[in-house]
């Protein structure tokens, strides 16, 4: 049960999420609970907002698959750091329709986010008499879990859970810090979709997005939110262009808040394609095109289009922060550069785009497909089933 999974709105959300348990399903039967947020009246915002959208989604769903019910839970929205725990007993309202159809199915309930959905999945879980697992991203992590309001029911949904999963070796220390039992704490690093993210030409993917062959450029994946360090890359490029104008574009793929403030900075000059939340081929394809992954963020996880870009054989700049550090090896596979400093970040994106790289270094670098994924994450919830018994 996760509220960061795809829908019939927000068919290219997490599709790490998708594809893990996609994975899982051809070891396990999986179902998945794919909360969407609700607030009375939301239907009347139509597409105007988020939580208006997502009043389109279906009841039910099947995405790759993967049979998916979609409660609606009710949230308080903005809540914050001061007053996030009451979207929790919110969360759990939502489910409370659905425990009858759940009853006599299961072997093991899988939160995967820290808050809400964890903290509610082990009340799932206690309600079904079922064991639970815990599986962190990033955010949830890295920010979420230190709310005050919220950081003593982190602490005891993980010191509850019979697994906690963590995408890297960062995450788990965080996660044995924030409350975890260290015999629990499980690294199941994502996956990538080898046959789709994989050397190609450089030449022929830019020719079919249509950028400049003589250019250098730059692909930023993810949401465009301040948080993604895209304030800094902006100013970094700044830089750049009034010391040597028209050398660099930097591709934007994805979709947030800051789209607008990222179209005017376009319009004013600034060598930027703001191209939109895509599919995975045309991720693929962008990577292909580029010199380099730029992801310049505050906080992260273990983002998995860092893993897909060294699977593309494309170099990584991006923060020293979260798990990023685990799987790119500074000047081997890519820069790492402090959070926050456009400095920093100007100085690296010219060094990256200087010098050679080692195609088939930044490939080995790059993880195995899902089905190893999937495989670990089963033995996760496994041992958690056997901590139950």
């Amino acid at each position: 049960m996760t509220r960061i999974f795809p829908n019939r709105v927000e068919p290219l959300a997490c599709p790490f999420q998708r594809r893990q348990l996609a994975a899982l399903s051809r070891l396990a039967d999986v179902n998945v609970l794919g909360v969407v947020p609700w607030v009375p009246g939301a239907s009347l915002i139509g597409d105007r907002a988020r939580v208006g959208k997502l009043c389109r989604v279906p009841a039910e769903d099947t995405i790759d698959g993967l049979p998916v019910v979609h409660p609606r839970a009710p949230y308080l929205p903005l809540a914050g750091p001061w007053l996030s725990a009451v979207n929790g007993p919110l969360y759990l309202a939502g489910l409370v329709p659905h425990l009858a159809a759940l009853r006599r199915r299961f072997d093991v309930v899988l939160g995967a986010f820290l808050f809400p959905d964890a903290w509610a999945a082990q009340h799932l879980a206690r309600a079904l008499g079922l064991p639970y697992a815990v599986k962190a991203h990033g955010t949830d992590v890295n920010v979420i879990a230190r709310w005050p309001s919220v950081r003593a029911l982190v602490h005891a949904t993980l010191r509850r859970a019979g697994a906690v999963i963590g995408v890297s070796r960062p995450m788990l220390d965080a996660l044995a810090a924030l409350g975890a039992p260290r015999d629990r704490v499980t690294l199941v690093p994502n996956g990538v979709d080898r046959a789709l993210f994989q050397p190609r030409s450089r030449a022929e993917a830019r020719a079919a997005l249509g950028l400049d062959p003589r250019s250098k450029v730059l692909v930023y994946v993810g949401r465009l939110e301040r948080a993604k360090g895209l304030h800094e890359l902006c100013d970094a490029l700044a830089s750049i262009e009034a010391r040597a104008p028209k050398q660099f574009t930097v591709a934007l793929v994805g979709d947030g808040s800051m789209r607008k403030t990222l179209e005017e900075k376009r319009d004013a000059g600034l060598p930027l394609l703001v191209a939109g939340a895509r599919p995975a081929e045309e991720v693929a394809r962008f990577l292909a095109a580029s010199d380099a992954l730029v992801l310049p963020s505050w906080n992260e996880g273990t983002p998995n289009v860092v893993l897909e870009a060294l699977a593309a054989g494309r170099p990584v700049i991006a923060s020293r922060v979260g798990g990023i550090p685990d799987v790119v090896a500074h000047e081997r596979t890519g820069l790492l550069v402090p959070a926050r400093d456009a400095a920093a970040l100007a100085a690296a994106i010219e060094q990256a785009t200087s010098r050679a790289w080692d195609e088939d270094e930044l490939t080995r670098a790059a993880p195995p497909g899902w089905d190893r994924s999937a495989e670990a994450l089963l033995g996760a919830l496994l041992r958690a089933r056997s901590v139950h018994a």
